[in-house]
């Protein structure tokens, strides 16, 4: 199956206990199907300046914000291809830029400043982000598991649930394996719906059924004000490091 490389998007996340998490089951059976993947592991290493600007811009919650990611589906292992994802987000409309290099490559030419290793628009555009944020690096590794639901009608709204997420901000590589601290309690799962225009009724429903609001939740951003800003307080609450 060809890549997608250009998104654009509504993303509207909601959390949910692992009670929520059940109903949602029961309400999507014979309205969605679990894609051909099931349960992926996804990881990624988020860029950012010294001083986290990117990452504290987004939390001021402007009209307009922005970050870079190299992310895998995997371990990544010799020539392994990642993605690397530029992401702008302008009055609730995502806008997702993306390209399909070596591992290799995209750490040389973003972490180690490197020649740029294609030229492609997205490539491009991406070039012009790092040069915008002048000396940004990786900072966080952070990964999760993913289960990503599809319409059985072939509409275009699809649903994620994301659990597990834990991130580090050292080891800063794909090659290295899962582990580091909690972003949240394990029994919650972040829902994101991903829509085109508006949102079918059915989960309109479900969420005013069961006291579910919207959330404006980061993983990132969770991981940087806990665990960077507060890390005395956050560490104490998780109990340190957890490994999977």
């Amino acid at each position: 199956m060809q890549d997608i490389n250009v998104f654009k998007r509504y993303e509207i996340k909601y959390i949910l206990t692992s009670a929520q998490r059940s109903k949602l089951m029961d309400a999507m059976d014979g309205i969605m199907e679990i894609d051909r993947y099931g349960k992926t592991t996804i990881r990624n290493i988020y860029f950012d300046t010294d001083d986290h600007r990117i990452i504290r811009t987004s939390l001021d919650k402007p009209a307009y914000k922005e970050k870079l990611r190299v992310r895998s589906y995997q371990r990544i292992r010799d020539d392994d291809d990642v993605f690397v994802e530029l992401k702008k987000k302008y009055e609730s409309v995502v806008y997702k830029r993306r390209i399909r290099i070596p591992e290799y490559l995209a750490m040389d030419w973003l972490a180690a400043g490197g020649d740029r290793p294609v030229d492609s628009q997205i490539a491009k555009e991406i070039g012009y982000f790092t040069e915008f944020y002048e000396g940004i690096s990786p900072k966080v590794f952070l990964s999760y598991e993913r289960e990503a639901y599809y319409p059985v009608n072939g509409t275009d709204t699809r649903l994620t649930l994301d659990s597990n997420i834990i991130a580090r901000d050292h080891d800063l590589s794909l090659r290295s394996g899962v582990y580091g601290n909690n972003v949240i309690d394990r029994d919650l799962s972040v829902l994101e719906i991903k829509v085109s225009a508006s949102m079918p009724m059915w989960i309109i429903r479900f969420l005013r059924e069961n006291n579910i609001n919207r959330s404006s939740f980061s993983k990132y951003g969770m991981y940087y004000r806990n665990m960077i800003l507060h890390p005395a307080q956050e560490t104490e609450r998780t109990g340190g490091l957890i490994y999977a």
